[in-house]
């Protein structure tokens, strides 16, 4: 009988051979990288190209403005600004807008969210065709609204006033922000409102103490949105506004574009875009944060 041989392998060479790794597992090749970048950039710089002409050429001069030769800063003045705010109705227009745009994103906020909540919640009679009509509502352009709400204003005596811009604003923001805040607080636990039953709460302190808080990030996105939807809207503000007083901005900046073969005064129109969207942004300065949950929570139910 042979004794045993005791023999000793190598661990590295008894191993199996690794699997290959996958090409994308290791990440993306230097060429493939340089071309997305490439690519970002140039969407990027497409994209911000019209907003830093705008900016630079509210600084020119007017007869550089107009003129066939390119450059970017030549003679900078503030003479744009100065004759913007002294010389037209700029500021009166600012505060017309300003004021519709703040009563809208207040209207449209308390509206939305508390029908938002309901149908998220409660079960009642017409509850389906309410949600179908919200729907339904945003499936016609202004063209076709613009005429039946005129005359609805026209009956109220509201031509003419703030309050139709308002009511015509709510009419187009709150159907959408109503689904996409009924969404969101079909993603808040159900279990939160009747904690707060058993403390004593009826459904409005349920919604105001407790569901709110929890959707801030829905109620910013809502808040933005309502905020744009007045802010930049120009067809319910020209067919309800008639005197030069009562303008708002993207209506007011019309005056500016004359009708006869004329030029359009750039000198005033570039100043003008360029103040009209300070505003924008600190509304979205401050809603930053809670836009992308916002818009992502209401997508799917947790």
């Amino acid at each position: 009988m042979k004794p045993a041989v005791m023999t000793t392998q190598d661990p590295i060479a008894a191993a199996p051979p690794a699997a290959a790794t996958p090409r994308h597992a290791r990440g993306r090749s230097r060429r493939g990288s340089i071309l997305l970048h490439a690519t970002v950039i140039s969407a990027s710089a497409f994209a911000v190209f019209p907003l830093v002409w705008i900016l630079l050429s509210s600084f020119k001069p007017k007869e550089w403005i107009q003129s066939s030769q390119i450059t970017l800063v030549k003679e900078p003045t503030l003479a744009n600004y100065q004759a913007l705010l002294a010389n037209t109705d700029f500021l009166v227009w600012f505060r017309n807008s300003a004021v519709v745009a703040l009563f809208t994103m207040v209207f449209g906020i308390a509206m939305s969210a508390s029908a938002g909540y309901a149908i998220s919640r409660f079960r009642f009679p017409g509850k389906r065709p309410l949600m179908w009509t919200f729907l339904i509502t945003q499936m016609f352009p202004v063209a076709i609204l613009i005429v039946p709400i005129y005359t609805i204003m026209a009956a109220l005596g509201l031509i003419n006033t703030p309050a139709s811009l308002v009511i015509a604003y709510c009419t187009v923001a709150v159907p959408f922000c109503t689904w996409m805040l009924k969404g969101y607080f079909d993603t808040i636990p159900v279990e939160i409102d009747e904690a707060g039953r058993v403390d004593g709460l009826g459904p409005f302190g349920t919604f105001w103490r407790l569901i709110l808080p929890l959707a801030r990030p829905g109620l910013a996105v809502t808040a933005f949105y309502t905020f744009l939807t007045a802010w930049g809207e120009v067809a319910y503000a020209s067919a309800f506004l008639n005197t030069n007083d009562r303008f708002t901005l993207a209506y007011g900046l019309q005056t500016f574009v004359p009708k006869s073969p004329a030029l359009p005064l750039w000198e005033l129109l570039t100043p003008a875009a360029v103040l009209i969207t300070i505003p924008s942004g600190i509304v979205f300065f401050f809603a930053q944060k809670h836009l992308v949950a916002g818009l992502t929570a209401g997508g799917t139910k947790g």
